[in-house]
């Protein structure tokens, strides 16, 4: 069985971590996508989204056209918001079957993790939520250790 890289990614910080993992280990990678994108006005997105975090909405996202039958692991990567996963990974979580898999984590944040990895195995409570990481950003800027990252990415 092999591995999947699963992201969404709102500034591009948990894009270029999801590239670093493809392309240590080639595994292959979906990008999820709202069927409505979100505003780039970052204090916008702030003001009208967080009530609907809170409420934990979920919004459409476009259809993924992988067979998940074919993976035994999910590598999920999301950006955190509010202190949780972001509303086109919860999403993905509801709408895709990952019953059985394992799901290895990785959120990119500011510092204010939260309740991320908990919510994911919230939502996937039929997985093997294991082995997460917490990747730093200070706006666009890596603070967590690179060297950490690729410790991780060598024991998935």
């Amino acid at each position: 069985m092999k591995k999947v890289i699963v992201y969404y990614s709102y500034e591009g910080n948990t894009k270029r971590i999801a590239e670093f993992i493809h392309n240590k280990t080639g595994y292959d990678v979906v990008l999820i996508k709202p069927v409505v994108p979100y505003t780039s006005d970052y204090q916008k997105l702030v003001d009208e989204e967080e009530e609907k975090m809170h409420q934990e909405e979920v919004v459409e996202i476009e259809p993924i056209h992988i067979d998940f039958d074919n993976y035994d692991t999910v590598i999920l990567g999301t950006p955190v918001w509010w202190y949780t996963m972001t509303p086109p990974i919860r999403a993905f979580l509801k709408k895709y079957d990952l019953n059985g898999k394992a799901i290895i984590p990785f959120a990119t944040n500011g510092g204010w993790l939260g309740t991320t990895f908990d919510d994911i195995k919230k939502y996937a409570p039929n997985s093997e939520v294991k082995d997460p990481i917490s990747i730093q950003f200070d706006k666009n800027t890596l603070v967590t250790d690179q060297e950490e990252i690729e410790r991780w990415i060598n024991s998935l």
